[in-house]
């Protein structure tokens, strides 16, 4: 078993020396606290790194299918009323749908951009005595309202309890209502004073879209807008005016849910029309984007690039602004994690053996070049 011991002892690497033979000098003293200071201010470093979250992006194909896409959008119209303010949305797929409604909030602003009232898209119908009947007569006491259509039935027992309602009627047989001021349930709804009460306001938009996850497009338009031999159209109504003007501030357009770090380069644009009326144009580039953070929470959502066009109505388009979205084969997806233990734990010894090498090193050097110049001059006293 000596011997055993023997062998270990023989192959300590650090062998120990005799507290007698220690020399310590003062240049050795503050070499052991400048190296002390900056071992600790690298191990506090290192240990907010490994306790700092890095981000790792990864890109995948997007092999997804059936998904949806969320947009979500805040836009500001300083110069257009509400009433005549649409939203439409239209595919690849051929899915499309006029004057949208549904989680879309409307706010009436004055030229300061004050807010006047906040509504929901659309108009209601109040309760009139004895409104027009679809025969031509007024409604009896034991009738029930059944009115025109004005020609627009689709078949004989269809009926149009409201002005929406004969709009939507004209809007599936691709007609424009350019009669409002005829219309029966128009007049009693109080729909052109309502648009006229809004002369010289503007409108604030703002909502979220729920769309098929494929190419397509979502667009303002002046007018409520409907299909005719597959263009779109608008419904430009005698009672609006002359000259439309479609600047605008876009405050926030996304798709999908917001992570951290996500920079959507449309929020905060601002665009003032000049002396053209005419279609402004923003084509998308939807990226699939996945976010995973340290905890494990997953968001799935989207970033985008975009360039802009500007087409003048000299050349037959649609005044409006149109929002044309492609969706990239490409997902990208960013995870939050550590550092690996073991990884901080391989840096902070390096620190501490570097740092006692470098010491170790430098003190050596101012030691024995002491000693070097005190022996050339006890020569020289001697000679």
């Amino acid at each position: 078993m000596d011997k055993v011991f023997n062998k270990l002892r023989n192959l300590d690497a650090y062998p120990k020396v005799n507290e007698d033979f220690y020399s310590r000098t003062f240049a050795g003293g503050v070499v052991t606290v400048v190296s002390a200071a900056v071992m600790l201010f690298l191990f506090f470093s290192e240990l907010r790194l490994y306790l700092y979250t890095v981000t790792e992006s990864q890109l995948l194909v997007d092999t997804s299918r059936g998904e949806t896409l969320q947009i979500n959008f805040d836009v500001t119209f300083p110069a257009v009323r509400c009433s005549m303010l649409s939203l439409d949305t239209k595919d690849i797929s051929g899915e499309q749908h006029f004057d949208i409604r549904h989680n879309i909030m409307k706010k009436r602003i004055d030229a300061n951009c004050n807010v006047i009232e906040v509504k929901k898209d659309g108009l209601g119908a109040p309760k009139i005595e004895r409104p027009l009947q679809k025969h031509g007569g007024r409604l009896g006491r034991d009738e029930e309202y059944c009115g025109s259509c004005f020609g627009a039935e689709s078949s004989d027992h269809h009926c149009c309890n409201s002005c929406e309602e004969v709009r939507d009627a004209y809007k599936k047989r691709g007609w424009a209502l350019t009669n409002v001021d005829l219309i029966d349930q128009c007049k009693r709804e109080g729909y052109v004073q309502s648009v006229k009460d809004e002369e010289g306001e503007g409108c604030n938009v703002h909502g979220s879209l729920e769309l098929s996850k494929v190419a397509g497009n979502f667009h303002f338009a002046i007018g409520k807008s409907f299909l005719h031999s597959a263009i779109f159209l608008t419904d430009l109504l005698a009672l609006q005016d002359s000259h439309f003007n479609i600047s605008r501030q876009i405050n926030k357009l996304s798709f999908g849910d917001h992570y951290p770090g996500l920079v959507n380069p449309l929020d905060g644009v601002k665009w003032v029309q000049g002396a053209s009326l005419g279609m402004y144009q923003y084509f998308i580039k939807v990226v699939p984007t996945v976010y995973k953070d340290i905890r494990g929470h997953v968001i799935n959502s989207n970033q985008y690039s975009v360039t802009e066009h500007f087409k003048s109505s000299d050349e037959g388009v649609i005044p409006g602004v149109f929002f044309f979205y492609d969706i990239s084969p490409i997902k990208v997806t960013f995870k939050e994690e550590h550092l690996p233990f073991f990884h901080f734990l391989t840096n902070i010894c390096a620190i501490i053996g570097g740092i006692f090498t470098i010491a170790g090193i430098v003190d050596s050097s101012i030691y024995y070049g002491r000693r070097t110049i005190k022996r050339k001059r006890e020569i020289g006293k001697y000679r």
